[in-house]
């Protein structure tokens, strides 16, 4: 939890001489997380063509994607300096193309048993998916943008539920 300041809350990873720090989460309770994040990677119909019909030059697009963001929410201790390593119970990367957009709309849930939270893992899962996504149609589209990655929901610890 931040501590607060009489000016509101202050960033937990810094510390009273504004030097970062890893927060010490040993004295914490080991409850149940879980956090959700999403993400949209927007492209032209011909784009989205390409990967809805498998014809992708590198190959199965989403399926790639999420396995890329299964890896990378286990992790995000490595990527992410301050971050705690964390033994994930569960991690799952849903992508839906939606030719509304044009584009894929990639979400991420992580689960732990554990004394931190995992919404950090959760939101690596979905920019490392969108990424991916990028990284397979670029030679059919240049412009294509990654956009909207957030935190939508975050559930347990002692700040309770979080809901975008």
């Amino acid at each position: 939890m931040a501590d607060r300041s009489p000016d509101g809350p202050s960033l937990t990873h810094i510390d009273a001489r504004g030097e970062a720090r890893m927060v010490d989460v040993s004295d914490k309770d080991a409850t149940e997380r879980t956090a959700t994040a999403e993400g949209r990677v927007v492209m032209s119909p011909a784009t989205l063509e390409l990967i809805v019909s498998g014809n992708a030059k590198k190959g199965d697009v989403l399926g790639t994607a999420r396995i890329a963001g299964i890896m990378a929410a286990k992790r995000t201790s490595e990527l992410i300096p301050l971050c705690h390593p964390l033994a994930l119970s569960k991690v799952t990367v849903d992508i839906a193309t939606d030719a509304a957009l044009p584009g894929c709309i990639v979400s991420a849930t992580v689960k732990v048993t554990g004394p931190t939270g995992v919404e950090m893992e959760a939101l690596t899962a979905v920019s490392v998916a969108c990424l991916t996504i990028y990284d397979m149609i670029k030679a059919a589209e240049r412009g294509v943008r990654i956009e909207g990655i957030h935190l939508t929901e975050k559930i347990g610890g002692k700040s309770g539920h979080y809901r975008a």
